[in-house]
């Protein structure tokens, strides 16, 4: 025993609040505001009633203990009978409802803190609990015996992750009057963004021990997808409510709030692992994606980490793509700054048109003036500025300068607005490359790939800032990661080009090649591709094709001339530039 830790024996209470992340969405201030108003009035007196600890909180939780389990139990019961009558009049989405979990057993205590298998068990059957009620573990059961007059319901054995043994749950719910239940008679309001709720995957294999890999995927994708500012993500203990049930999506998306869910199960034989995950908008009923992944077994660790990786590149732009089309298909004359923004991505990502980013920058200005804190609105203004200035098409007017300067600003806000919204520092990190800074641009679009390694352009724009310092090697391999991230992304042409691009100045034409190619093919409408080939094969002494990949740029861009390029190519090595136009010159690019 390590010295200075002493072990007792404790009855250990988990509670933490239902649908802790909807309420904070729907409103943070009220819900922090009820929470202290519930702990000062009743959860606080409660504890030093019955002798009970307060250890630590922990977010939407609490960590307590009490000298026995007949104390712990009647304090967790007096509280939840009493938080039925304080929601009883209260509005149905502000709700505080508790799970409370209880277990006897052994505990370190460090300090004020306490931990062990005990308080690991107490978590476990917490989230076992009904909403408004107490699940406690098979040995606090029988150490109560009759003691207390509360009839708990046996659950059966349950087999928890990192908890070696099965334990038998017994749970007691409150005989609440209909009105304060989730029913499907009171569905939960949609928040004002995208809104999701992964459930617990299905093990279909023989081993229970599969449950756990199964639960880390799940775990592992609602952290992923928690760090994207734009999506409202119901947390952990909520969505493991479901596990082991069969519950029509409708029914979790009114009971949860979510208009999207995600479901999934893990099978696994001697030598291979298929992990199938699909995504549906539950309000509508209707799939909008689905994926098997199959991969011969091995680190199960490493496995789940490439497979949470995977599958959340392709959902999280399959999400995307869903709200674009559901916006562009709604024409009301009215818009909220979601919809505007929503819609003003689905012009942007449209083939280019001066038109068509026209109307994307429309909407991104509607948009910040119907919620001037839209952090990503302010985002899609500062990467169209970048836009203009590397393509020279725009409906942007003015100097490079000052496309840049605006740009420039609308970066900049958006970081002020949300520090922790990796796009926003991809923006910028893009933008100071552009100004000749490229050591502030490389740390800024660090900062985005630290804040979320998920966002596939975040790698993408780190690639293009390595790119025009001259660190081609570094910048291929951002590219292929924001490729391998995100496969069915609408900018994988872009990733395509840019990799073509620093395979091109790395010497690797013959590569190169093949990328500038697949370029074109996804985007027949773009120059760029065709530039590239065109130096490509002139470094390798194909002028034939040189010449027609540039006879295919001038057709798409007959002002793509030297300067053009030169000033395209502002901030790379001077010596690679010049050599870059040589080839095209010889590939009939005019002066």
């Amino acid at each position: 025993m390590v010295e200075g830790t002493q072990r007792r024996l404790a009855a250990i209470v988990s509670a933490d609040v239902v649908g802790y992340s909807r309420l904070m969405g729907v409103d943070e201030t009220a819900t922090m505001a009820a929470l202290r108003t519930h702990r000062a009035e009743l959860i606080d007196p409660a504890i030093a009633e019955h002798d009970g600890r307060l250890v630590k909180t922990m977010g939407d939780g609490l960590l307590l203990e009490f000298p026995s389990v007949v104390s712990a139990v009647n304090w967790a019961v007096a509280v939840q009978k009493a938080m039925a009558g304080r929601n009883k009049d209260a509005v149905v989405e502000q709700r505080i409802e508790f799970r409370i979990g209880i277990n006897l057993g052994d505990i370190a205590i460090d300090g004020d803190d306490i931990f062990g298998d005990g308080v690991n068990v107490a978590a476990r059957v917490q989230e076992t609990s009904a909403s408004g009620g107490v699940a406690i573990s098979g040995i606090a059961h029988e150490t109560l015996g009759s003691l207390v007059d509360i009839a708990f319901e046996e659950g059966g054995e349950q087999h928890f992750k990192n908890i070696a043994r099965p334990i038998r749950v017994w749970r007691w719910a409150p005989n609440r009057p209909a009105a304060t239940a989730m029913s499907v008679d009171e569905p939960l309001p949609l928040p004002n963004k995208p809104s999701i709720a992964v459930l617990p995957f299905d093990n279909l294999s023989s081993d229970p021990e599969q449950a756990y890999f199964a639960d880390g995927i799940v775990e592992d994708l609602i952290t992923a997808l928690a760090r994207f500012p734009w999506l409202f993500v119901i947390a952990r203990n909520s969505s493991f409510s479901y596990k082991g049930k069969t519950v029509p999506v409708k029914q979790v998306s009114e009971e949860l709030g979510v208009r999207y869910v995600v479901e999934g199960s893990v099978r696994r034989s001697e030598s291979r692992l298929r992990v199938t995950a699909q995504l549906i908008d539950a309000v509508n009923d209707r799939h909008v994606w689905a994926d098997s992944y199959d991969r011969p077994v091995g680190d199960l660790f490493d496995l789940q980490d490439e497979i949470t990786r995977t599958i959340t590149g392709v959902l999280v732009p399959a999400l995307s793509s869903a709200e674009r089309a559901r916006f562009s298909r709604d024409n009301r004359p009215s818009l909220d700054a979601w919809e505007a923004y929503q819609k003003g991505l689905a012009c942007y990502y449209q083939p280019y048109s001066d038109e068509s980013h026209r109307q994307a920058r429309q909407l991104f200005d509607s948009a910040i003036e119907l919620d001037p804190h839209i952090a990503d609105a302010h985002v899609m203004i500062a990467l169209m500025g970048v836009y203009a200035i590397n393509s020279g098409q725009s409906s942007y007017s003015g100097s490079r300068e000052e496309i840049l300067a605006e740009a420039l600003r609308a970066a900049e806000r958006a970081v002020q607005l949300e520090d922790n919204n990796a796009l926003a520092h991809t923006a910028l990190g893009r933008l100071r490359g552009l100004m000749g800074d490229a050591e502030a641009g490389i740390a800024e679009c660090e900062t985005a790939v630290a804040l979320n390694p998920n966002i596939a352009v975040a790698h993408y724009e780190l690639g293009f800032v390595l790119f025009y310092a001259g660190r081609y090697a570094e910048a291929i391999s951002c590219f292929e990661k924001a490729i391998e991230l995100s496969p069915n992304d609408p900018s994988r042409w872009n990733f395509l080009l840019l990799k073509g691009d620093a395979l091109s100045f790395e010497g690797e034409y013959e590569e190169a090649i093949v990328n500038l190619s697949a370029a074109a093919r996804l985007r027949p409408t773009a120059f760029w591709p065709y530039v590239n080939l065109a130096a490509s094969h002139a470094a390798l002494g194909r002028m034939d094709e040189a010449r027609a990949a540039m006879k295919e740029t001038l057709a798409r861009n007959p002002d793509c001339t030297s300067s053009f390029v030169v000033v395209a190519c502002e901030g790379l090595p001077n010596d690679d530039v010049q050599r870059y136009i040589a080839r095209l010159q010889k590939a009939g690019l005019p002066d």
